[in-house]
């Protein structure tokens, strides 16, 4: 197949040529992104229902909701948390569901419920999760001074937002932190009393004066005019003309007896950037964007918003192309060096110019010709494909210098140039074809992993099997085809004599052969001791999902654990900003957040604050500074102290405890009371547990309504429920709606303490008769819970464990629970942490298998393939032991090095020993050598000949790498401990292509020899 091409240059090379610039034409369209757009299989219900409590929400509206849900197709779970105002039931689907038809469901019983809802509650969120839901950058908005904070929101609401979404590539804009502008109320009890009028009169004539007539026309003879009323009302002075009518007729503009004005709405969350109130924009990209387009266009926009509106000022943070800019960057530099010292290596080991300058052409071809694969499989250019590409690209300069260097080898032995570029690469064909196959079964069973694990891999998997694919192709074809144009056009003639470095390298070896095999037994004894030695250094290291990479950001999540107010809580906040030295930058979400993405528990006591440094050694010291202030001044906080997220963690983080008990009580269907659960508690099997939300208290003041004493009196129920709605909620009398925007006019609340208040307000009963509401009204101070949990079986409370090995005593809690009459169940992500690690394993072993069969294949023995299966320990044991050295931990990107270094390591072995194998068919057919001399000469010349390719593969990729270790910056602290595998694994690695694998290829043809004489 090579010779037919060979022979016909001028169609291969337009083929190529045609690939390029198709390549080309594709790469542009390829969406550039942070991550894979991953579909979670999770939708999130969001409930707000102002003024409600946890029971009350649990009640009315999330058991409905669960109820309504529980029939949907692949549901794998449903949770539920109550809280104050607020709500949320979280759905997750078997993964592999239709996203998108189970949103659509969703949505559909929701509309479904709405009717068997309360009245007043607004319609239930339903919220998608995606990892493009991730922000890939915020914007602030912070109005400079005696600028109306409402109008800033209008502006960002109307203007800003609107403009940010007609930039290429936003799927969505996010806004936390409006300011809404309300008509506020404010009655004069005073002047209500002496006119005999009731708050009742006021809120009937402001209805009465906003009143519509939808719908309506009048026909005036051929003519038909819509009707519509005068009498609506558009300011605050047109509240206070409004008529009212007392009970005897008595008739009073509403100023007379109120107050109306513009007021802000009370916030129940706001944002903070540094120590000002603002507005922060999030921007969410489409999935088929590229981002390093869109944030120079969001910079250029925000240019724009500052010289267009210079009353507001603009920043943009948390910027998360900086992740995907490194990744791209280590691309680019291990290509730039990689071809540098691919160059030097082949110079100082060929001394041919014309060889490195073929090299320098093939491995960008392969590179842009991978591409094509990425869309035609539909992969994006991310971190995750990028890592694949920055794997395959070892194994790709590996086959360049094998076939180079095996043309450059057959022209050496007296090849004419065309017989030796064909002979030279079908030489190696089976050899390479097996080594990418083998590094595929290691690696692309790994797709099978079940959830996000798996669909990362996917991407992964591609981009490796599609540089390794477009290698093979160019290895046989385009570089024997530039090896033979280039050198047809060169001097002619065979190439002589080697370079001096390599001639110094051969004779070392060959000193250090002769030694190690001269001592072939004791040699061999000790690479077996080194295996069980190399991974047991394994046993040393560090686990951890990410490397520790320089992170200057860091979070504060915290929860009061007090009943404070949005503006008690921004107040905390910024006294405790106030209190750390030396920050670039903060930014705070207080309180409720406006997101309408947003998953989480929305509570007016949490807060979220997002603190960037200059480095990572002062954000150490002021965290600690922060951890302090925390502890001496508000001990009732419970907070989450450390390292931002980035994108990375946010995508594997998950909401599930490490290990959890639930019970429930299958008889009452309610929450245990807290008197009661104490008791209980105290004899959990184990001491190790902190309370979950089920559990957790807060202080509450509870009114019970003195039925006896109302009844007495004739004051009806409903009298006294909506006097203290009034009072104590937010009373909306009517909405002034304009094209779009609305203008609730609403009953000013008054600040009063709530006891002063019940002992000064009136209510009035059914003869018109008036006494103190606080004479029907009973309070008291209580802990109540905090949340309500359920899920689809019901309402439970639980308790998170922290012992190392929990499992071992889950039947003392099964016990426990039925000793107080509850149903126990175990969750969290325990258990599904053993059950990938029992699919990785089950893979891993499925990989193996594949691994062995394609060599048994490849070298027609069941017994040569361990040969390769042994080298594999020795260069993990190297990449153990460099990590070790090097302070390095056992991470995500060390295990891709691990890859790296074993392809490359599987595909040195597996040339040797098919070397071996031919020069042993050509040995015996000289008569004069016995099967011992066959197979020792074949061993010997076997090692010289693969010497000089293993030497230039093994030190190209080092030399590559190594810039990378004295680097600095987010890419580089990423990538250093895949260096660290790699160097280690390839320096123990060579040394076991040189002399392990020919002492074991002695001990097992031996052996084979032997048994087949018998």
């Amino acid at each position: 197949m090579i010779r037919f091409l060979l022979e016909r240059p001028i169609a291969v090379m337009m083929s190529f040529l045609a690939l390029v610039v198709f390549s080309g034409i594709v790469f542009r369209l390829l969406p550039i992104s942070l991550l894979p757009p991953i579909d979670v299989p999770q939708i999130v219900v969001k409930v707000t229902y102002p003024n409600a409590s946890p029971e009350s929400i649990e009640q009315n509206v999330l058991q409905q909701i669960r109820e309504g849900l529980i029939t949907l197709n692949g549901l794998e779970e449903m949770e539920s948390k109550a809280g104050s105002e607020v709500g949320t039931v979280r759905l997750t689907f078997d993964y592999g569901t239709q996203m998108e038809l189970a949103y659509i469901d969703v949505n559909e019983k929701i509309d479904r419920l709405v009717n068997t809802l309360p009245r007043d509650l607004t319609r239930p969120e339903v919220i998608r999760i995606n990892t493009s839901d991730i922000p890939v950058a915020r914007v602030q908005v912070i109005p400079k001074a005696d600028t109306d904070p409402v109008e800033v929101s209008l502006l960002a609401e109307n203007v800003l937002k609107k403009r940010i979404e007609q930039l290429p590539g936003v799927s969505l804009v996010d806004i936390n932190g409006k300011r809404e502008r309300i008509i506020s109320v404010e009655p004069d009890d005073e002047a209500l009393a002496a006119l005999g009028m009731t708050q009742q009169n006021l809120i009937e004539a402001i209805q009465a004066g906003n009143a519509e007539l939808p719908g309506i026309s009048v026909k005036d003879g051929q003519f038909r005019y819509f009707l519509r009323l005068a009498t609506r009302v558009d300011t605050p002075a047109d509240v206070e003309s409004l008529p009212v009518r007392s009970a005897k007729g008595a008739i009073v503009p509403l100023g007379r007896v109120a107050k109306a004005r513009y007021e802000t709405q009370e916030m129940l969350g706001f944002h903070l950037f540094g120590l000002q109130e603002g507005l922060v924009i999030t921007v969410h990209k489409q999935a088929s964007a590229k981002m390093n387009e869109l944030i120079p266009e969001l910079k250029a926009s925000l240019d724009y918003f500052r010289a267009d509106y210079p009353q507001v000022e603009f920043e943009l943070t948390q910027d998360q192309s900086n992740l995907l800019n490194a990744a791209i960057s280590n691309l680019q530099t291990s290509l730039l060096f990689g071809g540098i010292f691919a160059f030097a290596v082949l110079f100082l080991f060929i001394k041919d110019f014309r060889i490195p300058l073929i090299m320098g052409v093939s491995l960008p071809t392969s590179l842009l010709i991978s591409f094509l694969v990425f869309y035609f499989f539909g992969i994006s250019i991310n971190i995750i494909s990028l890592s694949g590409l920055a794997l395959g690209i070892g194994m790709l300069i590996d086959n360049a210098i094998i076939v180079l260097d095996n043309i450059t080898r057959k022209r050496e032995s007296g090849l004419p140039l065309f017989e030796a570029c064909v002979q030279g690469a079908n030489e190696v064909m089976g050899a390479l074809i097996s080594s990418v196959l083998t590094t595929l079964a290691v690696f692309v069973p790994l797709v099978f992993l079940s959830g996000i694990s798996g669909a990362l891999f996917y991407d992964q998997a591609v981009a490796v099997a599609a540089i390794l694919s477009v290698s093979l192709m160019v290895a046989f074809v385009l570089l024997p085809l530039l090896y033979w144009l280039i050198f047809r056009i060169g001097k002619r003639g065979n190439v002589q004599g080697e370079p001096k470095a390599f001639v110094k390298t051969l004779g070392l070896y060959e000193r250090v052969f002769a030694w190690v095999f001269s001592r072939r037994k004791a040699a061999l004894i000790g690479f077996f001791i080194l295996i069980p030695l190399g991974l047991g250094v394994g046993l040393l290291l560090r686990s951890e999902g990410l490397p520790e990479i320089e992170k200057p950001d860091a979070t504060l999540e915290i929860d009061w654990n007090e009943p404070i107010s949005a503006a008690q809580n921004r107040d905390r906040m910024l006294s405790l900003i106030q209190g750390v030295r030396n920050y670039s930058q903060a930014e705070t979400d207080v309180g409720v957040r406006q997101f309408l993405l947003f998953d989480g528990d929305n509570s007016i006591q949490k807060s979220l604050l997002y603190l960037l440094f200059p480095s990572e050694s002062e954000k150490n010291t002021q965290i600690e500074v922060l951890r302090k202030r925390l502890e001496a001044d508000f001990p009732l906080a419970t907070y989450v102290l450390g390292d931002a997220p980035n994108a990375f963690d946010q995508l594997f983080s998950s909401n599930l405890p490490f290990y959890e008990v639930r019970w429930k009580d299958l008889t009452q269907k309610k929450p245990i009371p807290a008197e009661k659960m104490k008791g209980w508690l105290d004899d959990f099997p184990t001491e190790n547990w902190t309370p979950g939300p089920g559990l957790q208290e807060e202080r509450s003041v509870v009114f019970s309504l003195l039925a006896e004493k109302m009844a007495l009196y004739q004051i009806p129920v409903e009298n006294v429920q909506e006097q203290l709605s009034r009072l104590f909620g937010v009373f909306t009398i009517t909405d002034i709606r304009r094209f779009g925007e609305v203008t609730p006019i609403r009953l000013k609340e008054n600040q009063d303490r709530f006891e002063d208040l019940l002992r000064t307000t009136r209510i009035y009963a059914s003869d018109s008769t008036s006494y103190l509401l606080g004479e029907f009204v009973d309070f008291q101070y209580r802990n109540q819970y905090k949340y309500i949990t359920a899920d689809r079986g019901g309402i439970y409370q639980s308790v998170e464990v922290a012992d190392p090995n929990p499992e071992k005593m889950e039947t003392d809690y099964i016990r426990w629970g039925v000793g107080h009459d509850l149903a126990v169940e175990t969750q969290g992500q325990f258990f599904r942490d053993r059950e990938n690690l029992r699919q990785l394993i089950g893979i891993l072993l499925v990989s193996v298998l594949l691994l062995y069969f394609i060599l048994a294949a490849q070298f027609e023995s069941f017994v040569q393939p361990l040969i390769v299966v042994f080298t594999l320990p020795l260069g993990i044991g190297g990449a153990f032991l460099i990590l070790l050295i090097t302070g390095s931990s056992l991470n995500v990107m060390s295990a891709i090095g691990l890859v790296v270094m074993l392809g490359i390591m599987v595909n040195d072995a597996i040339l040797k020993i098919d070397t071996i194998n031919r020069l042993k068919v050509e040995f015996a057919k000289d008569s004069s050598l016995s099967e011992k001399e066959v197979r020792n000469k074949a061993i010997h010349a076997g090692g010289k000949i693969r010497l000089k390719p293993i030497l230039m593969t093994s030190i190209t990729t080092i030399l590559a790498l190594i810039p990378i270790i004295f680097s600095s910056g987010l890419g580089a602290d990423l990538q250093r401990p895949l260096v660290y595998s790699v160097i280690g694994g390839l320096t123990i690695g060579t040394a076991t292509a040189l002399y392990f694998v020919p002492l074991m290829y002695w001990f097992f043809d031996k052996n084979v020899g032997k048994r087949e004489k018998l």
